[in-house]
């Protein structure tokens, strides 16, 4: 593949590297499965994933890391352009950086994809105990920086299954789904009677069964959306949609700071298949660190390569923007993560790794102790 080759000249202009494969759990170098994968032909990747060197000086991995900005910037730029080539029109882009050149990339980003392909700037807590060395503040963050390739077509889940905590659902329900209570009550203030009327309307409940009816009825009382305070207040759903889905609410008498009154809740039930949304920050607990990935390489009987990414961030990352048979394709391999993240969920990877040294050392190895 062309485009793919001339992404990747080392500093004498020479192309340098090697792409590696897989699909249905096997490997192989470009030659072998790169026709079957699809990549030579454009638009058929969901994901690409680029984790370049973040230019802040010195050599590491056989990576040089100091380059004058200029010249790293039409270095990241001619690898944006192969993506968005590589990219189908419902795949995004993500890349992965600290703050040392971030802002400049997203320029960059914004001249490639255009600015309304912008879907987020990711936080990744990648140190939590800071980087002492730091000059004047202890760094503990990266960077994730991702983009659509058509923001009218694009394909990416709002959430993952992971981040649903079940401990979030006290109650059981008599079919044993297990669900949690939430007030049909619009909690914002921003939104009442005033900013939104047609959302404020009575329900008709009795606090001892818990029935709830959008129709007055012998033995139900009106029950009018209020704040804490009494003042009033809208519900989240309209009157139409309480008729058709009051089998999912109930109501109870809650004692306030006013005193008793009776207000309407939402069985919010935990069905199979449920994802929560993420936030914009995440967390090391959640995605781990890179001390978390020296140790999963470690255990995979590999060591000696300083950046990793840790597994649970790429199986994220890989989750929110492919599905399975999806194609993903990894610029910079490092250490071969996104390859393992991709295998582990039933996606097709491409993945290229500038040093053959660390494919030998690295990568394959950690690939076959997976099974791959």
């Amino acid at each position: 593949m062309p485009e793919l080759a001339e992404a990747f000249p080392d500093a004498g202009g020479q192309v340098t590297g090697v792409v590696l494969c897989g699909d249905g759990g096997r490997i192989a170098e470009v030659g072998d499965v790169l026709d079957g994968l699809g990549l030579q032909a454009t638009r058929a990747a969901q994901l690409v994933y680029l984790d370049p060197p973040y230019n802040r000086g010195g050599s590491f991995d056989g990576y040089h890391d100091n380059m004058p900005r200029h010249r790293w910037l039409g270095y990241i730029e001619r690898r944006l352009v192969v993506s968005r080539e590589l990219l189908a029109d419902t795949g995004t882009v993500w890349v992965h950086l600290d703050d040392a050149e971030a802002h400049r990339v997203r320029c960059v980003l914004d001249e490639v994809f255009g600015p309304d392909a912008f879907i987020a700037d990711l936080t990744v807590e990648s140190n939590p105990k800071g980087r002492q060395l730091d000059r004047f503040f202890a760094g503990s963050h990266d960077r994730l920086m991702v983009y659509a390739r058509d923001p009218e077509r694009v394909r990416l889940s709002g959430g993952v299954a992971s981040a649903v905590d079940p401990s979030d659902f006290p109650h059981t329900a008599e079919d044993g789904v297990a669900y949690r209570l939430l007030p049909l009550r619009n909690t914002n203030k921003r939104f009442n009677p005033r900013t939104t009327p047609t959302m404020t309307y009575p329900l008709y409940g009795d606090p001892e069964t818990g029935e709830v009816s959008v129709d007055p009825a012998p033995g139900l009382t009106e029950i009018l959306p209020v704040f804490g305070d009494l003042s009033p207040a809208v519900w989240r759903w309209s009157r139409e949609r309480a008729g058709e889905r009051g089998d999912e609410l109930v109501c109870r008498t809650v004692r306030g700071r006013a005193g008793p009154r009776v207000d309407v809740y939402q069985r919010d039930r935990h069905e199979a298949g449920r994802i929560k949304k993420l936030r914009t920050v995440w967390l090391s607990q959640e995605v781990g660190s890179t001390d978390t990935a020296r140790a999963e390489l470690r255990s995979a009987g590999v060591d000696g390569f300083r950046t990793p990414k840790p597994e649970a961030l790429m199986r994220r990352i890989v989750e929110l923007a492919s599905e399975a048979d999806d194609l993903v394709v990894d610029l910079f391999a490092g250490s071969g993560t996104t390859a393992v993240a991709a295998r582990d969920l039933g996606r097709r990877w491409v993945v290229v790794e500038r040093n053959p040294d660390t494919v030998r050392d690295v990568i394959l190895p950690r690939l076959r102790v997976g099974g791959a």
